[in-house]
Parts: structure tokens; C-alpha cells; sequence
């Protein structure tokens, strides 16, 4: 019998992207399993229709489920159930709700509730080889230091509802590795692809390019704070690359991977690179962290900026990712995370590119 993959998070980015590396690497001729909520379905069956064409695979190779996350068995059939609970050989659990600024409310349902009601479903496989759950290297919250994969320790406080509840779902997670075979990631700030710099929203580093294109009017543009944190920023190609690798290695099974930047740059070289490749001016000043905040808590300003002001907690965190084990466990791969800095070019091309339509810039609350 050959493989079955099921995904939760499709048809995101991230989700869309490992199908594709993930047969390529492994099996041609598994079997996708697909969750999708309602929604999404129109969108699910365009994105289907074009991995099915680049692939060449057959149309029964692709399977979409109609379900959700938060609810028991993932609201999926009875009879559905029935009929994949023997073929569905590697789980890749990706659904989550990712923004920095989300209620806590809506956090906990989807990535809390969501992944306790995708543990128990995984739970009832019969052949499972391998579950691949996605969990985010901000797991650590406020705390600071160099923070290790081996690590699950729950910080004083978390900096958004975001890193709060992925805490908590990966709590419940790596209470699983005693049952079953797990590989936990943990990807650092995921940017676009690192050569064609393709992505599918502008968050996280993309918030800079947000502030630098709309102020670009300015003869002058100040630094945002000191800019001293590094901030760990990886590219597509690598998460997808390096998960496919680990989350089929032997060497994988009940660990936990930072997919980070082992040479990450500070959050000021990061703003300086941009606005370098951006306008082709370097920064002047220093605008206080304090003076940002206060006026990206004036809600029309924010909108204009297209900045999350909790975005600027980054500045200013001084922590650092340990991914010894990852770069241990990829060495015979050929998989390495490729330098920011060489990639801020594609980057800042697809940017510029798209910074004008609308389904790429994320709503700014």
C-alpha cells in the first residue's frame, strides 16, 4: 500500500508548497488528503486543479475533505472516516490562525481546541508513521537568552494571543510523543522565497516595506528604536525543504526543530538592507520605540502604515534560537537556511511588485 498524506492548512502558502515537495521528494503515486473548510472550498479546487497539472497526477491522487478543525473529528463523515482511516499514513497538522493582533478568543479555538481535536483524530489512524505538527520557535514567549529545541518551558508572559496559544497546543503535542511518532517544528519569521521571492501576504518582515513605502515621500527616515534584537527571519524554500527532509528522516521521530537562522541580523540591519534596496537611502536618526507605539495605537495611522503594532514587540526582544539538533540533523541533506542578506533582492522585487493589491496586504485592526 502506498502513502497517504492528510494536511490540515490547505490551501495556504506553507500547505500548498510542502504537497508539492513532499511528493516530489517521496512518492508520486501517494495519496492526498486534504482538509478544507467550507469556505475555502472554491479556492481549495483551483489550487488542486494546478498541483494536479504540474505533477501530473491522477485526479484520485488529490482528495478534498470538507471539514474544520474546531470541531470533533474534525467534522469529518463517518464515512469518510472510514474509508482513509487505513490509508492515511503521515499527518502534517499546518491550521492555524497566525496573526500577531488576533482575540484571544479565536486564537484558543483554532490553535488550542484545533489541534487537541486533531491529536485525538490522529490518534485513531491505524498505520500512522509519521505526525508532522507545525508549532512556531516563539513558543518562548518573553523569554530571552538562547532558547533550545529541547526545551518546552512556559515563559512569564507571551508578547500576543498568537504565541500564548501555540504554547499551549504544542504542550499538548509533545504529550503525544509518548503514543505515537512526532516531529515538531518550529519555524522562525517566515519571509517569501528565497530566490524568486514569492509569498502569499506582507506581514511580519514585510511590515518594514509597509512603513518605508508609505513614508518614502520623506527626505529623511529615522531608525525604529535602537534596532539591537535580532530578528529571525527564514525563507519559504528552507521550511519547506527542511520539513520534508526531518519529517521523514528516522532521525526526526519525538524531536523538536527551530527552523531558524543560525546567522540571524539584527532588526536594524534587517530596516537598513530594505530601505537600501527600497529607495537606495540609508537611515538617519533614531525615532524611539516608545514614540512608534504610541502612534501605531492611533488606528487610522496604522491602517495608512499597513504596521501591526504589535509587530514592534520584535524590536526590542532579545532572545536567540538554538538550532544545533536541526543543523546536526540536515547536515547530510544539503539543506542549509540561505542568508538573509542574499535574498533581500527577490524579496523587495515581489514586493514592490504587489505592494498595490489588495490580496496581499493583510487587515490591519
Amino acid at each position: 500500500m502506498g502513502n497517504g498524506y492528510f494536511f490540515t492548512g490547505f490551501p495556504g502558502f506553507i500547505c500548498n508548497q510542502l504537497i508539492r515537495e513532499v511528493l516530489k521528494k517521496n512518492d508520486l503515486k501517494g495519496v492526498i488528503y486534504v482538509l478544507v473548510l467550507q469556505g475555502m472550498m472554491d479556492k481549495a479546487r483551483k489550487e488542486r486543479k494546478v498541483i494536479i497539472s504540474e505533477l501530473g497526477l491522477s485526479e484520485e491522487s488529490f482528495v478534498i475533505i470538507e471539514g474544520d478543525i474546531t470541531k470533533p473529528s474534525l467534522f469529518i463523515s463517518e464515512d469518510t472516516k472510514k474509508q482513509i482511516i487505513d490509508k492515511v499514513t503521515h499527518v502534517f497538522h499546518l491550521a492555524a490562525i497566525y496573526d500577531l493582533a488576533v482575540p484571544r478568543e479565536l486564537a484558543y479555538m483554532i490553535n488550542v481546541n484545533g489541534t487537541n481535536n486533531v491529536n485525538n483524530w490522529v490518534r485513531d489512524l491505524t498505520n500512522l508513521k509519521r505526525y508532522v505538527y507545525f508549532s512556531t520557535a516563539y513558543v518562548v514567549g518573553k523569554r530571552e537568552g538562547t532558547l533550545y529545541e529541547t526545551e518546552l518551558i512556559r515563559p512569564t508572559s507571551f508578547k500576543n494571543h498568537y504565541e500564548e496559544t501555540k504554547y499551549e497546543a504544542e504542550v499538548l503535542v509533545e504529550k503525544l510523543k509518548r503514543e505515537i511518532p512526532i516531529t515538531i517544528i518550529r519555524p522562525g519569521i517566515v519571509k517569501g522565497h528565497s530566490q524568486t521571492g514569492e509569498t502569499i501576504k506582507f506581514d511580519g518582515p514585510y511590515f518594514m516595506m509597509n512603513f518605508l513605502e508609505r513614508l518614502k515621500f520623506f527626505p529623511l527616515l529615522p531608525r525604529l528604536g535602537k534596532g539591537e534584537a535580532y530578528v529571525n527571519l527564514v525563507p519559504i524554500d528552507y521550511i519547506i525543504q527542511a520539513t520534508t527532509f526531518l519529517g521523514f528522516s528516522e532521525n526526526g521521530v519525538g524531536k523538536t526543530y527551530h527552523l531558524t537562522d543560525p546567522r540571524p541580523y539584527r532588526a536594524t540591519d534587517i530596516y537598513s538592507f530594505m530601505m537600501k534596496e527600497m529607495m537606495n537611502k540609508q537611515p538617519r536618526g533614531t525615532l524611539p520605540l516608545s514614540i512608534c507605539k504610541g502612534l501605531l495605537s492611533i488606528k487610522p495611522l496604522r491602517k495608512y502604515l499597513g504596521v501591526e503594532k504589535e509587530a514592534l514587540d520584535y524590536f526590542t526582544w532579545m532572545g536567540n534560537f538554538d538550532c544545533t539538533q536541526t543543523v546536526n540533523d540536515l547536515k547530510d541533506s544539503g539543506i542549509i537556511c540561505p542568508d538573509f542578506k542574499e535574498g533581500i533582492k527577490p524579496m523587495t522585487a515581489f514586493y514592490l511588485k504587489q505592494k498595490d493589491n489588495p490580496n496581499y496586504q493583510i487587515n490591519i485592526l
